[in-house]
């Protein structure tokens, strides 16, 4: 059967029932290097990719391909790739795609070490990166030149927390042949990106897909919806014959096998030479956290609308974001973008600033002071001195992080023990 609700695709997607050997329901943990292989002959096919199957677990493995599948089938895609953490699957997401002498053009609403990556260490590769404010779409065009290879953005931005406008620059990049990747890991099952044209969808899995803070992991979705190879000299790495692979032509060795050029470049090429897989055992576990995702992300979201509006009454603080108060543009691409929620991230100013903030984050008692979000505990951190520490200034005023900003990701405790604590922390 072909399913359509997140909820049962999160228990059934994919093609797993049950372990042909064993019976097994729950998908096993395949904890192994290598694949036996039937014959010369078919050892010869995968590796010319006449067919698709194991060869080595750096490249592929029954564990994650059953939580690859799943997850493309719950984003809409064509196919997945898991590596090992969501810095992984950013870095792979551009790197596929770019060489010396190529540049991204990317929102300013970015994570801190997501703009650490680009504003930094990309150089050493010979890749720029164009910073430019989501609030004004066109800004992407504009900075667009034909070495332009991706646009880059997040769903709900980390800390910023408004919604990007996926419609509007997929739309932008559509017209001048450049795709969209998103990084929706703060907004699985209430934003699905590819219905809003956005061409690659990723995922730092550690959080809300995971869900539990055990395991660390991150996977790239291709929408299987762009036609890279009519966009020809823009995606030299898929439109000319690659030395690495026998002189393949990526946009087409990938037509017998479906419209998944760009993810199996990334498979047979970067994972198989940079080598950042995620362990099966870590696949194993974000496939237990997948299978409750959508019931968790109703909570998590129910639980953040009541802790905005609490805090938003509440006469110690200065301001709050979270999407439920958003207003203007802002309020309409969030009800345009997300559905059934408005995420469980949510950021805060105390009237005492920077002093203040931490005062409040050294009295709580249940939240957990951590550097993550997504886990089904609420967590509290001040990224100013944390994950965007790395930042000048400058560049946190840009990312939407002051001195006194606290960030709250809402857990799915009950709400009035969520409550007591903040208040307790508060006074």
């Amino acid at each position: 059967m072909t399913y359509t609700n997140p909820e049962t695709i999160a228990l059934h997607g994919g093609s797993h029932r049950a372990d042909p050997n064993t019976g097994s329901v729950a998908v096993p943990i395949h904890q192994t290097t290598s694949f036996q292989f039937q014959d010369t002959g078919h050892a010869a096919r995968l590796f010319g990719l006449a067919e698709l199957g194991n060869i080595y677990t750096r490249i592929m493995n029954p564990t994650c391909d059953a939580l690859e599948t799943r997850v493309a089938q719950l984003e809409g895609g064509a196919a997945a790739l898991a590596v090992g953490s969501g810095q992984a699957a950013t870095s792979f997401c551009v790197m596929n795609l770019c060489e010396a002498g190529d540049n991204i053009v990317s929102s300013t609403d970015l994570y801190g070490g997501t703009y650490n990556l680009f504003a930094n260490t990309l150089k050493q590769f010979g890749i720029e990166v164009r910073f430019v404010d989501p609030a004004d779409p066109e800004a992407f065009a504009r900075a667009t030149d034909s070495r332009t290879r991706c646009y880059y953005a997040e769903t709900l931005p980390n800390p910023k927390l408004q919604v990007f406008p996926i419609a509007e620059v997929a739309a932008i990049g559509r017209r001048l042949g450049v795709p969209l990747i998103m990084d929706n890991t703060a907004a699985p099952i209430i934003c699905k990106p590819f219905q809003h044209g956005a061409a690659i969808v990723m995922h730092s899995t550690t959080k809300w897909i995971g869900g539990h803070g055990t395991s660390i992991g991150g996977i790239i979705v291709d929408g299987g919806n762009f036609d890279w190879e009519a966009g020809g000299d823009r995606f030299p790495t898929l439109n000319r014959p690659d030395p690495s692979y026998h002189g393949a032509v990526w946009s087409q060795a990938a037509k017998p096998l479906g419209p998944i050029a760009y993810i199996l470049r990334m498979r047979t090429c970067l994972l198989r030479d940079i080598g950042a897989p995620m362990a099966p055992f870590n696949a194993f576990m974000f496939l237990q956290g997948l299978e409750t995702l959508p019931l968790r992300m109703e909570r998590h979201c129910s639980n953040a609308i009541r802790v905005a509006a609490y805090l938003a009454a509440h006469p110690k603080v200065a301001r709050v974001i979270h999407p439920s108060l958003a207003q203007g543009e802002s309020l309409k691409r969030a009800e345009a973008h997300l559905k059934g929620g408005y995420g469980s991230l949510l950021g805060f100013e105390l009237k005492g600033g920077k002093e203040a903030g931490q005062a409040f984050i050294e009295k709580l008692k249940m939240f957990y002071h951590v550097a993550n979000i997504g886990d089904a505990r609420s967590l509290a951190i001040h990224p100013a001195t944390t994950t965007h520490s790395q930042l000048n200034e400058a560049e946190q005023a840009a990312s939407g992080v002051t001195p006194g900003y606290i960030r709250l990701s809402i857990g799915i405790e009950h709400i009035d023990d969520i409550i007591a604590d903040l208040e307790q922390a508060l006074a």
